[in-house]
């Protein structure tokens, strides 16, 4: 590999605190050598590859912390492939891919299984989450042990949410000990039985059973009061209600320690979106109400929310193009992750360094990973956008396999133009 200048871009690195024009230098191994203003247009070396960034922005790449990936059992939503493609077409780099896959990844075999298939056919970086819970049923506590020393990333039952308090504790007393990451979807099964959207007006006039708010309050209340038994790791995977943000609010208030992410859909849409039942709005946790979505914002500049994540589920659209009460929850979204969140920076509703660091260095963090950064010496994962480019969400041109976007013939402001992965161009938009 040649080294590699990157020049003439604007810089920003929320990790290190850089906002600054200059470059990045990717060395021969695929490492960043030196990046900001240090890093001018005099002096370069004539044997060198040169790329000039036109006076657009580069970033990390991204760290996504919720895919579901096809693979294994459903490669006919998504496989790999189709995910890094998509992914390296949205600017991110790295993901945690959910376990709920078929069979479920909650066994050292299945961790194997998926980091071979990974390593041979992904070209992002993969970092697999393992089941809370034996087939993620909710019913006995995997072996986090010998797990966690595969190099599984965090655990959780994706979409699904561990009821049994007694069951709970042991998995939060355990995780104190392994120093092991919890990523708990928060709903209560029993409040939220049969529900298909927010609980509210809408629900009402559509004549569609709710789901209140209450059944993801009263989970986090449950899991944060065991947090002053049990100190671990724990991060709660999607909050959606103004009510759960009180929770969080006054936990975190009186010392708790605990992260929380949140969803860019229920950062960008609200149930009124659903219309006459567009079943690819039917999301978990549901599209809440216009003062949820603004309260989430707030959460994020005030610093209680420190993720967005896109909670890619790809799905056919033959198990879509259904009733709503019959159709399958959940939407594509790594690809459109990052220009949908420029739709906060452009209205002003967040800044840009804060919303970037809960696309990068935030996640990284949480996680225990070397990502999300611009250090020297770490694998040159960028990203390189020019942030006021308009375009049109067209779904037949998404990468992903499966097109069950939520946000099909959105306009945009804000499209990816390269990726790299190690130092390589894995990825560079030609129109």
């Amino acid at each position: 590999m040649n080294k590699k200048y990157l020049i003439n871009g604007r810089i920003i690195d929320p990790k290190n605190k850089i906002d600054e024009i200059g470059g990045l230098i990717i060395d021969e191994k695929g490492l960043i050598e030196a990046s900001g203003k240090d890093v001018s247009n005099g002096n370069l070396p004539t044997n060198a590859e040169i790329i000039d960034l036109k006076k657009n922005i580069l970033i990390p790449g991204l760290v996504d912390m919720r895919i579901f990936v096809g693979e294994p059992g459903y490669e006919y939503k998504e496989n790999f492939r189709t995910l890094s493609d998509a992914a390296l077409a949205g600017g991110v780099t790295s993901v945690v891919s959910m376990p709920n896959t078929s069979p479920v990844i909650d066994n050292v075999s299945m961790v194997d299984f998926l980091k071979r298939r990974g390593r041979d056919k992904s070209r992002i970086n993969i970092f697999p989450a393992a089941s809370l819970t034996k087939n993620a049923d909710g019913n006995q506590m995997t072996e986090f042990g010998l797990l966690k020393r595969k190099g599984i990333a965090a655990f959780t039952d994706g979409n699904k949410s561990v009821q049994d308090p007694r069951l709970m504790s042991r998995i939060m007393n355990f995780a104190s000990q392994s120093d092991s990451l919890i990523m708990q979807h928060v709903e209560d099964n029993s409040l939220s039985k049969g529900g298909l959207i927010n609980e509210g007006e809408i629900s009402t006039r559509l004549g569609l059973q709710g789901i209140p708010s209450l059944a993801e309050k009263i989970i986090v209340e449950r899991d944060l009061a065991f947090l002053e038994e049990y100190f671990c790791r724990y991060h709660i995977s999607q909050v959606s209600s103004e009510q759960t943000l009180k929770v969080i609010k006054k936990a975190k208030n009186e010392g708790k320690i605990f992260s929380t992410g949140v969803s860019i859909n229920n950062l960008s849409l609200n149930e009124n979106d659903i219309g006459d039942f567009k079943t690819f709005l039917k999301l978990s946790p549901p599209l809440r109400t216009e003062k949820d979505r603004t309260s989430l914002i707030e959460a994020i500049n005030d610093n209680y929310i420190d993720v967005i994540v896109s909670d890619h589920k790809p799905e056919d659209e033959e198990s879509k193009r259904l009733t709503f009460a019959q159709a399958t929850t959940g939407a594509i979204g790594v690809e459109t992750l990052l220009p949908l969140a420029l739709e906060l920076f452009h209205n002003k509703s967040v800044k840009l360094d804060k919303l970037i660091a809960t696309l990068t260095s935030n996640p990284a963090k949480i996680l225990g990973i070397n990502k999300g950064n611009l250090d020297k010496g770490n694998d040159a994962d960028i990203c390189v956008l020019d942030i006021n480019k308009p375009w049109v969400v067209k779904k037949n041109e998404l990468k992903s396999k499966s097109k069950n976007t939520p946000i099909e013939n959105r306009k945009l402001q804000g499209q990816i133009l390269k990726t790299f992965v190690k130092g390589e161009k894995s990825f560079e938009r030609t129109n």
